[in-house]
């Protein structure tokens, strides 16, 4: 090419004089000088071999193992490509997206760069994601990860604007709402439930928003109460123990005193309730004896007197001890009272 450069930069000198500044020349200019100029061979031949290799290194690319591939012709989608090595279209008609479908983590409430819940220290900066309300109206502090992988690449990309930030936003609506249904000291003690019910809530949003996004796991880190009220939890958490240790004691007592007292009262209303027969029993065996008694007294009156009389004298005798009979006569009792003695080294 034989541009006249002098020429032109005397032309440039001369406007820029007259406007005051630098004037790139105009595209009516540029043109009608590359009309007087002619390309050689060799310039069109490389001009033509830069424009295959272009083209040429377009049209190949890879799929890694991890990944697929969403191809689309002019901006619609038209197939899905696995791992291997891959042809398309020269650029401008296809374009591809490689999608990874490895386990990739989201996390939520812990300091920037941090990946793990090694000794992450709640109430800290960088954790107001970690702020929720519990159902007993306390703020406690719970930092999660969402480990996720990309089931349906077409829906990941083409069904939900910016399906990552969907995650996160449904991920946080997730945990909220389960952990506003939970005490203070469920989200504390619970946190292996809580995170089974967020993760299944979680994926019922993603599905019904066809996100293309599979949740593999949540895993709830320590959960606590914020910094400034973890002095006044602690005294309320000692204050619940003690509470719940001596009413744990009186219940104790209760079952050691109670059930005694329930026996012992059986015990008194069965020895009643024997009693009670026992007493009718003889009063009806007295009753159907006196009946016998009296109907043999009316077949024989002298007879059931006499029986009567002996019978009583059976009875009685025996529990009256020693027994004297004397006669009305008899002046002097001391020669009869160690009759017994005598009788017995007589004997």
């Amino acid at each position: 090419m034989n541009w006249d450069w002098e020429k032109l930069q005397q032309r440039q000198k001369e406007r820029s004089s007259q406007s005051g500044g630098s004037v790139p020349p105009q595209m009516d200019e540029i043109f009608e000088k590359m009309k007087n100029y002619k390309f050689s061979g060799g310039w069109l031949l490389i001009i033509l071999l830069l424009a295959v290799l272009f083209f040429g290194s377009s049209m190949v690319y890879t799929v890694d193992t991890f990944e697929v591939g969403v191809v689309q012709r002019f901006g619609k989608f038209v197939r899905m490509e696995t791992a291997g090595l891959k042809f398309k279209l020269p650029a401008g008609i296809e374009k591809v997206t490689r999608v990874s479908t490895k386990v990739e983590k989201e996390v939520f409430g812990l300091p920037a760069g941090r990946t793990d819940f090694t000794r992450i220290t709640p109430g800290a900066d960088d954790v107001e994601e970690a702020l929720m309300l519990t159902g007993d109206l306390n703020v406690g502090v719970a930092p999660w990860i969402v480990q996720y992988r990309v089931k349906d690449a077409y829906n990941f990309l083409f069904h939900v604007d910016n399906a990552l930030l969907f995650l996160r936003d449904m991920s946080e609506a997730s945990m909220r709402l389960v952990v506003g249904d939970r005490s203070i000291n469920e989200v504390i003690n619970n946190r292996r439930e809580i995170a089974i019910e967020a993760q299944e809530r979680l994926q019922l949003e993603l599905d019904e928003a066809q996100a293309g996004i599979e949740v593999v796991t949540i895993e709830l880190g320590n959960t606590n109460v914020p910094g400034p009220v973890q002095d006044s939890f602690n005294a309320v958490n000692q204050a619940v123990q003690e509470k719940e240790k001596i009413i744990y004691e009186a219940r104790q007592e209760y079952n050691r005193v109670i059930p005694q007292a329930r026996g012992e009262a059986e015990q008194a209303i069965r020895s009643a309730e024997g009693y009670a027969i026992e007493r009718v029993n003889r009063a009806k065996g007295d009753a159907a004896r006196f009946l016998s008694q009296y109907e043999e007294y009316a077949n024989a009156k002298d007879v059931t007197r006499r029986r009567l009389y002996l019978e009583m004298v059976a009875a009685v005798f025996p529990n009256l001890g020693e027994l004297y009979i004397i006669d009305a006569d008899q002046e002097n009792l001391l020669p009869l009272l160690n009759l017994g003695e005598k009788w017995s080294v007589n004997k």
